[in-house]
């Protein structure tokens, strides 16, 4: 698990800096590739839940001149009936 600065939470020991940590730039590259690869469908589902929130907003708002025009078609309808 990540820790809040986005470490993996391996220890390191004490004169480690500097000197190679296992990871070759295979591994480097292959983790780079995952994170682009997170990275778009990251983008991927912004895009999609921005067209929903603004598909969302239209519905909204239709609906609010639906019911404003069915409240006024209501307060209408028995004045229209008296002669």
């Amino acid at each position: 698990m990540s820790g809040p600065n986005g470490d993996l939470g391996i220890p390191m020991e004490a004169g480690a800096e500097g000197e190679d940590d296992g990871f070759g730039e295979a591994e480097y590259a292959a983790i780079n590739s995952m994170l682009d690869q997170i990275n778009s469908c990251l983008d991927h589902l912004e895009e999609k839940n921005d067209h929903l929130h603004a598909r969302l907003q239209e519905l909204l708002e239709s609906n609010r001149q639906t019911r404003l025009e069915f409240q006024q078609q209501l307060g209408e309808a028995p004045s229209d009936a008296s002669p």
